[in-house]
């Protein structure tokens, strides 16, 4: 395993203890490589697979279980609460409300905090144990802080979150303050929590947003596990939100990793769906992606995703170019919709979740993707961590079924 920059221009070599998430010469992010496999890619496949019978606490990780590709640690050391084994599910009122024959969900929502934080978690908090650091920190539109809190929970570690205050859903407030996350809440958006936190520059924190390589590396084993459940059949798009783009560059890195190990055979279109109110990454690739267009006043009601200044933009531009995929933007109206019809699967996701079904409607209706296009759409959080907007646009649904009066 080598940490080095990410601009492959530079991919300049740093030492594993190394304090800091950018490069000390360019100041890209920073990202995990990984020496040849050893396995053929049929044996490392029958591995993975072999692993769901077993009963080690590691082979229980949907994460964990994927190790080959992986930071290395002694197995009494991994930070792990069986996170991952998230399904795929049928979404049919969905698909005929994107104009597909056909569409899937991974439901990452369906992890131990309910978010597909949990994922980076495992591995960014196991490497925290790893150093012997006493306090871990994150901004955090509210996922992260709850993911984040849990983890550092199970492995006795002090977790500090800092918070946009007011603008955080009071059931993922609640998820840090039950698992014991010290909170600091900062006038402003997450851009200026993010700020006020990388600011401090504290040896004595380590800090577990998405700048930080090894919360990838956890993020990118959804695409392990996805292309296992599709028995190593890629769909021709995955569909995810984008805020921060942390998925968006672990998604491109896994799908990278798979395909030079002979594990998939074609590559998946990455499609990155941001709110139209906070939609900087859509500006900065659609105008070329050579600099961030930043949106100093972000709005959404997807709070998830409400981010002006995504720190992974590099890296996701990298992963879109790579899939050859799209980015592109959906309102609110839209992605409340969408919500709407998720929850009438019998699905349910959190708004920001949403975004890939708005964004999927679009880009079907605009032409660029196929009707009997195979299609897969990313949940990332669970229906209950955000429920206001359901009870805000209840009285504007018409799709609801009418309630039973008894005689």
């Amino acid at each position: 395993m080598q940490i080095r920059c990410s601009n492959e221009q530079c991919h300049a070599a740093v030492d594993r203890m190394f304090s800091g998430y950018e490069c000390p010469l360019c100041g890209d992010l920073l990202e995990i490589s990984y020496e040849p496999l050893g396995l053929l890619p049929e044996e490392l496949k029958r591995v993975w697979l072999e692993r769901r019978l077993s009963n080690e606490r590691v082979d229980r990780s949907g994460v964990w279980r994927f190790r080959e590709l992986l930071p290395d640690y002694a197995p009494y050391d991994v930070v792990t609460m069986q996170e991952g084994n998230t399904p795929v599910l049928e979404g049919r009122l969905s698909a005929d409300h994107a104009g597909l024959a056909r569409l899937r969900f991974k439901h990452l929502g369906w992890n131990p905090t309910a978010c597909f934080k949990d994922l980076g978690m495992t591995v960014a908090v196991t490497e925290a144990k790893h150093r012997g650091v006493r306090i871990v920190a994150c901004a955090s539109t509210g996922n992260t802080a709850g993911s984040m809190a849990a983890f550092a929970a199970r492995a006795g570690i002090t977790a500090r979150v800092y918070l946009p205050k007011g603008k955080v859903s009071r059931a993922k407030l609640a998820q840090a303050l039950d698992y014991g996350a010290e909170i600091v809440e900062i006038d402003g958006n997450f851009d200026d929590a993010l700020s006020t936190l990388t600011q401090q520059r504290d040896e004595e924190v380590y800090f577990l947003n998405s700048i930080n390589p090894f919360r990838i590396e956890g993020q990118k084993t959804a695409v392990f596990e996805l292309m296992e459940q599709l028995s190593w059949n890629p769909p021709d798009y995955i569909v995810l939100p984008a805020g921060n783009l942390g998925n968006t560059s672990a998604f491109g890195k896994a799908l990278r990793e798979l395909f030079d190990a002979g594990m998939i055979a074609k590559i998946p279109h990455l499609v990155s769906v941001q709110a139209s109110g906070a939609n900087a990454f859509v500006r900065t690739f659609h105008e070329g992606g050579e600099s961030l267009h930043v949106v100093s006043q972000p709005s959404t009601r997807a709070t998830a995703i409400c981010i002006g200044a995504p720190r992974s933009w590099r890296k996701a531009t990298k992963a879109i170019r790579f899939t050859q995929g799209f980015v592109l933007d959906a309102p609110d109206d839209e992605i409340l919709a969408a919500k709407r019809m998720i929850g009438r699967d019998g699905i349910g996701c959190e708004p920001a979740s949403a975004a890939t079904l708005a964004g999927i409607r679009r880009l079907v209706g605009a032409g660029r993707i196929h009707p009997g296009a195979n299609v897969v759409a990313i949940l990332t959080g669970h229906v209950l961590k955000d429920t206001d907007p359901i009870a805000s646009t209840a009285s504007t649904d018409h799709t609801r079924t009418p309630a039973y009066t008894a005689n």
